[in-house]
């Protein structure tokens, strides 16, 4: 723990006063990870200078799922880094026995670092007799033993408010942003960038990525059902000047990725000169990776929030490294001190 740790992605012009440090608190610093995303887990611990504590996961002959901690977390702060991705259940009940073990080996408290909350699209009822399993699952995480939830761009905000202890919601709009305002720097100088929310329920993600990246205008894609005879394919309304400039669809999860490809193909259409999409979560499940391949999309950027295997990347493909943010998160949430900082 007095290893020298990484700042990197921290703010710059830190005081004296705000310097942090892992060893700053008075219990000692456990890191595990379960299966969904080891690498992410290692990143978190090379920025934090702390080492990746061991722990055994197992199947019993009927495929239910084991797990050993093999060394002591009697009264240590434990963190616990699994993003509840594809396949969630696998993932989801993997995570609830470690929390389960961790509490019954007498943690003094077990943190949940999930960069990939799940389940998070189910969080209101749209039609009778649904359920609304994100807080089904946020139940199920407090009652295993969970005393904090660490995430990022919850697909909605509201899923803070599922949970009886503290949720820290990180998100990659600023990662994301700087990217684009390095890779697009002529065209963000000249005023020639506009920011775009694929769907109505992302203005205010969007409207921060814009602030975000620098003079950049907003634009919104407004989906309508046809009413024509097959009553199947969406009509898409541009609201907003796009005619001319450089394009950014921004989101929060490319899942199947229909969505942001019928957008791009709207955006050409009306004028736009290049389109690129991002979102802090890729999915990219089911037919996502053929969609972007054949897509007008210029370049898809993403965090690694969910491991993107090999057979998913293509040259159009950007994976930026979220990690260092949720370590900077750790540090503060076990020093005490303000996490508010990394929004900005």
């Amino acid at each position: 723990q007095d290893k020298k740790i990484s700042r990197a992605g921290v703010p710059a012009g830190r005081s004296a006063r705000e310097e942090i440090d892992m060893s700053a608190g008075l219990r000692e610093v456990k890191i595990f990870s379960g299966s969904a995303h080891q690498q992410f887990a290692e990143s978190i611990c090379m920025n934090l200078g702390v080492p990746l504590s061991a722990s055994k996961l197992f199947r019993f002959s009927d495929g239910e799922i084991g797990v050993s901690i093999e060394e002591s977390v009697r009264g240590a702060d434990v963190y616990v880094v699994q993003p509840t991705c594809e396949p969630a259940n696998e993932h989801l009940m993997e995570l609830l026995i470690i929390v389960d073990a961790l509490r019954r080996a007498s943690a003094y408290r077990v943190n949940l670092v999930i960069p990939y909350f799940g389940y998070a699209r189910q969080d209101r009822k749209t039609r009778s007799r649904e359920p609304i399993t994100s807080k089904l699952i946020a139940n199920l995480l407090e009652k295993a033993g969970a005393d904090r939830v660490i995430s990022a761009d919850l697909h909605a905000g509201q899923i803070q408010g599922f949970f009886d202890i503290p949720v820290d919601h990180l998100t990659g709009v600023p990662l994301l942003a700087s990217y684009f305002h390095r890779t697009l720097k002529k065209d963000v100088d000249q005023g020639m960038v506009t920011v775009v929310s694929p769907d109505i329920g992302g203005v205010v993600r969007a409207r921060k990525f814009a602030e975000q990246i620098g003079n950049a205008e907003l634009a919104i894609v407004d989906k309508r059902r046809s009413h024509e005879v097959t009553n199947v394919c969406e009509v898409m309304e541009i609201i907003g000047n796009i005619e001319g400039k450089t394009v950014v669809l921004a989101d929060d999860i490319i899942d199947t990725a229909g969505t942001i490809v019928k957008a791009a193909e709207a955006l050409r259409a009306r004028g736009a000169n290049e389109v690129y999409a991002c979102a802090t979560h890729g999915v990219l499940s089911g037919p996502a990776i053929d969609r972007l391949k054949q897509s007008l999309i210029k370049e898809v950027v993403v965090t690694d929030t969910i491991p993107v295997k090999e057979e998913k990347k293509f040259d159009r493909l950007t994976v930026l490294p979220i990690s260092p943010l949720f370590a900077e998160a750790l540090r503060r949430i076990h020093s005490e001190h303000s996490v508010s900082i990394l929004f900005r």
